[in-house]
């Protein structure tokens, strides 16, 4: 196995800082394999913890860490399938005080309400001048408390592409040159117009994956879908109500109907249910690759409707709780330096957020033969550069209420009256801001 130099000068920092003797933080609650963990007694090393969702791309990454004997300490990682269900448990383990992993994974959409006041104070501040160039500048904000506390860690970006079916594409008679493709994705109009021919000459199968994954990529490129810009909460408004009136008018005709996630929702990549789908990066290898491998027809398309938006793009943060916090910082910050950012797209698709790492891919022109051999990295680099990184304002009940909306919309796929659905949501939402 190739070891990183890096990695080697990474681990002769943390060596200095290891704190011997000192009881490793506990487990995620639903993986007892974390429970047990050395001391650093009697010459064995220290086991630092990790707990992350989906996929990351670091299973290689922690093995490769693991073998090298100039290692300091050991790395144990818990995977938890889905970020609402980690999100429940993380949010748990904080007020109790006890339980949480010496670093936790957390989703970008709901980073906002982890660096609010009083919340924030539960993780370390991760704050190093040497890192202020590292990631784009965006994500490297995102990760900041207003008085300019890092307590996140950008993991990656989420620019999103749209991928397609092919050869149902030309099953149902349209167009698969690149030139046709971003004409027929140029706008929100004219992408659902397209569906609208796509379905009729195909009517077992549906234009897109879900309602909800058409909802998020919409909201994506509002500017204050939820909240204003001190934070009032704010659902009655003209972008929301776009979306929504946008959403749910094409449920009947282009919607398969599943909630994104489901069993459902999986079984159709392969069953020909569907035939694009939003995707950032994490979206190609970690989703469609995985879902359909058999599956030879999917492409990415260098498009995107209405002009670009950004699905995504998690941080690593330490809680306080740790009793390895030097040790899980250092670690943090190695999972987050190029080389690791660049195996992590490569492993799962997950775009960096690491400059340098962007820059390497992007500059490698390496073809995915999944995806027709198409330079997929050098297409997200593209569409990165049509990211606002203003859009959508994050409020601290940003993800909160999205979690509303989308239940409400999955309300109108399941037979419920668009208007119905409308008024509980806002009466959801009142509830939650009281």
């Amino acid at each position: 196995m190739r070891k990183s130099s890096t990695l080697k000068a990474m681990a002769l920092a943390a060596t200095a800082t290891l704190i011997l003797g000192a009881t490793a933080a506990c487990g995620s609650s639903s993986d007892s394999s974390n429970a047990g963990q050395t001391s650093g007694a009697n010459g064995t090393k220290d086991t630092i913890t990790i707990t992350t969702f989906g996929d990351f791309g670091y299973d290689n990454l922690i093995k490769q860490w693991n073998a090298d004997p100039s290692s300091p300490f050991q790395v144990k990682m818990t995977t938890v399938s889905a970020w609402d269900d980690w999100k429940k448990q993380m949010t748990s383990e904080l007020q109790a005080g006890t339980g949480l992993t010496d670093i936790v994974a957390i989703e970008g959409d709901s980073m906002p309400s982890f660096l609010a006041p009083g919340v924030s104070d539960q993780f370390v501040d991760m704050s190093d001048p040497s890192l202020d160039n590292r990631w784009i500048a965006y994500k490297y904000a995102a990760g900041k408390t207003s008085d300019g506390k890092l307590i996140g860690l950008p993991t990656d970006a989420g620019p999103e592409g749209f991928c397609y079916r092919e050869d149902l594409f030309k099953k149902a008679g349209l167009p698969t040159d690149q030139a046709s493709i971003k004409a027929d994705f140029a706008t929100w109009d004219s992408y659902f117009a397209t569906g609208e021919k796509y379905v009729k000459a195909m009517p077992s199968s549906k234009w897109y994956d879900s309602s909800g994954s058409i909802a998020q990529a919409m909201l994506n490129q509002t500017h204050f879908p939820f909240q204003t810009a001190d934070n009032t909460v704010n659902v009655n408004n003209d972008e929301l109500k776009s979306v929504w009136n946008t959403v749910t008018s094409h449920v009947a005709d282009l919607s398969p109907k599943v909630v994104q996630w489901g069993t459902d929702w999986t079984k159709n990549f392969t069953d020909d249910g569907f035939a694009t789908i939003p995707c950032p990066g994490w979206m190609l290898g970690g989703n469609v690759e995985k879902n359909a491998p058999g599956v030879t027809g999917w492409r990415l398309a260098d498009a995107f409707p209405g002009g670009g938006g950004n699905w995504g793009g998690s941080f690593l943060s330490v809680p306080q709780t740790s009793q390895h916090q030097a040790e899980a910082v250092q670690f943090a910050k190695w999972l987050t330096d190029k080389d690791q950012e660049v195996a992590a797209f490569k492993a799962a698709g997950a775009f960096p957020s690491n400059i340098a790492a962007e820059q390497e891919i992007s500059s490698e022109g390496k073809k995915d033969p999944y995806f027709g051999n198409e330079n997929t990295a050098q297409i997200l680099t593209d569409r990165a550069k049509h990211v606002d990184p203003t859009l959508p304002y994050k409020g601290d009940k940003y993800s909160d209420i999205l979690g509303l909306f989308q239940t409400a919309i999955q309300r109108v796929d399941s037979g419920g009256n668009p208007t119905d659905s409308w008024n509980t949501f806002v009466q959801a939402v009142g509830q939650l801001s009281d």
